[in-house]
């Protein structure tokens, strides 16, 4: 029996966001088409892949056995695009960069205004996400992280060091009292669902019993709120244009170990291949590090 990729790619969707309505969103359709073409995929194969409850879906046994099979073809199916690509040397088209969601907003917001005088033909798309894609099977073309690379198929193009600091909105800063610790401050952070994300681990390292006084799981939402003055964020401490740093004051708390953080740009190594990827990657390493020497990529 024949097995097509868009059945395998509607299946892989399913399994990896744990949910018919999640995978829908992921592969834009709706819903009840993911359902039903699901259900068309089962009654072809002669048993079920997914257990479905309110929950979501989870694999079934034989679904479980299907599922590196399906990853596989992913990857090959990613191959073949990024080989068609390869032969067009125009600099055209999207280029997909995932990022964590400040790093989003305070980075590659700015750059892709420079992005689109230097490259107008392409359009980027920014992944502000806290999961990490995986960039082998091509859900994003470019990723900066804060984990340093350890897959075979990715290659780091650069790694840059940069300030950590805590801020807040002026009049929060002035109702502290004199002498004010980590203790003193009201922190705005990541929900409990996403407390192994920075900066909620290294706030815990140095504040006993830490719990967030102000949480959410949009970065947009943090800011706004530390903007009001609902308490302090931990912000890289990087000016430019469209920095929001000029609105808030920075605190007088040593951060220590955590007071500076790493930065890695990582790309898979056949979407290093395509010209516009490869482009991109040039733009943004030049951006990472104005006047720091050759952007090439060897």
């Amino acid at each position: 029996m024949d097995i097509s990729w868009e059945d395998v790619r509607l299946f892989l969707a399913v399994a990896e966001h744990g949910s018919m309505s999640k995978g829908a969103k992921a592969l834009r359709i709706g819903q009840p088409t993911m359902s039903r073409r699901i259900g068309d995929l089962e009654h072809r194969l002669g048993f079920a892949v997914f257990e479905r409850s309110v929950a979501g879906a989870v694999l079934t046994a034989r679904g479980q056995a299907l599922l590196d099979p399906a990853r596989n073809m992913s990857l090959w199916a990613s191959e073949l695009h990024r080989q068609v690509e390869r032969a067009e040397p125009r600099l055209e088209g999207p280029v997909r960069i995932s990022a964590p969601p400040g790093v989003a907003f305070d980075l590659l917001a700015p750059f892709a205004v420079k992005l689109r005088r230097l490259l107008p033909g392409i359009r980027l798309e920014v992944l502000s996400a806290v999961r990490y894609v995986d960039l082998a099977r091509r859900e994003a073309d470019l990723a900066l992280r804060v984990r340093a690379n350890s897959a075979r198929d990715l290659v780091t193009l650069h790694t840059f060091e940069f300030e950590n600091a805590a801020f807040a909105a002026p009049a929060y800063v002035e109702q502290l009292p004199e002498g004010y610790t980590f203790a003193n401050i009201d922190w705005i952070a990541w929900p409990r669902h996403l407390d192994d994300i920075p900066p909620n681990p290294q706030l815990r390292a140095m504040t006993p019993d830490f719990e967030p006084a102000f949480a959410s799981d949009d970065f947009n939402v943090q800011l706004r709120a530390c903007l009001e003055g609902a308490g302090a964020m931990i912000l890289a401490a990087v000016e430019h244009p469209a920095s929001q740093l000029s609105l808030l004051r920075r605190l007088a708390l040593d951060l220590g170990e955590h007071s500076t953080g790493k930065m890695h740009l990582v790309g898979a190594k056949s979407a290093l291949l395509v010209p516009r990827v490869r482009a991109v990657a040039e733009a943004l390493l030049q951006a990472l590090e104005p006047g720091g020497g050759p952007t090439n990529i060897d």
